[in-house]
């Protein structure tokens, strides 16, 4: 990356200090709710999360078991 280069180690260390400390709080992000891939097929969810509510926000985990 030009800019991490340019700035050097030292400035470029104390950004990645910042962006991991700040992860659980300027870069988290809440989910309403976390559903299976086969989970967001389903009509009754599609229906849900198709309303697109402001600061309502669906993840979708494929790797998320459909019943849990």
């Amino acid at each position: 990356m030009p800019f991490l280069q340019k700035i050097g180690n030292e400035a470029a260390g104390k950004l990645r200090q910042r962006v991991a400390a700040e992860l659980k709080t300027t870069f988290a992000s809440r989910y309403t709710k976390e559903v299976s891939l086969a989970q967001a097929l389903s009509l009754d969810e599609i229906a849900v999360y198709g309303r697109q509510a402001t600061g309502a926000k669906y993840l979708v985990n494929p790797n998320k078991a459909t019943g849990a």
